[in-house]
């Protein structure tokens, strides 16, 4: 099956408060989609689980054994994915339990750490913090990112 690759970040200011997320997901084909978000009253966990979320709900539309690498801007919630439930799992265990129930209906799941120092998660960070932003004066928040921007998308 052909390979798609996801990109998540999210943040949280401050924690609980204000909190965003985003993700890119690059197609076989090179085409590119992604979606940002954020809440209020939100803690960092719900965010991070909410990035991830939104990330595996986008692949619906691709058989269950397509290949996915993601890569997740939280080294912590890489680790826990692959070992037991932990941090994530006690302070959001719904959005945790929805989150591992769309991993293992992925078989061919790449999970990767994507460090701070990357260009990829500048560019995540940054629409992370603009659903931040927008879920200050506007409430929740979910949009896809535009086109023009996805171009410039360094990953």
């Amino acid at each position: 099956m052909t390979a798609v690759t996801l990109w998540t970040a999210a943040l949280c200011k401050p924690d609980p408060g204000y909190g965003g997320w985003a993700y890119v997901r690059r197609n076989a084909d090179g085409t590119l989609a992604g979606a940002a978000g954020g809440e209020r009253r939100v803690t960092g966990p719900r965010m991070v689980l909410t990035g991830l979320i939104e990330a595996l709900t986008a692949l619906a539309d691709l058989p269950a054994q397509t290949a996915v690498k993601l890569y997740v801007a939280e080294p912590s919630l890489a680790a826990e994915l692959v070992a037991t439930d932990g941090a994530y799992a006690l302070a959001e265990p719904d959005a945790w339990a929805a989150a591992r129930k769309l991993l293992a209906a992925r078989p061919v799941l790449t999970l990767t750490p994507l460090t701070d120092a990357t260009p990829a998660a500048g560019f995540l960070k940054a629409w992370a913090d603009f659903g931040l932003d927008t879920a200050k004066t506007r409430g929740s928040f979910k949009a896809m990112i535009p086109k023009p921007n996805l171009l410039k998308f360094p990953g």
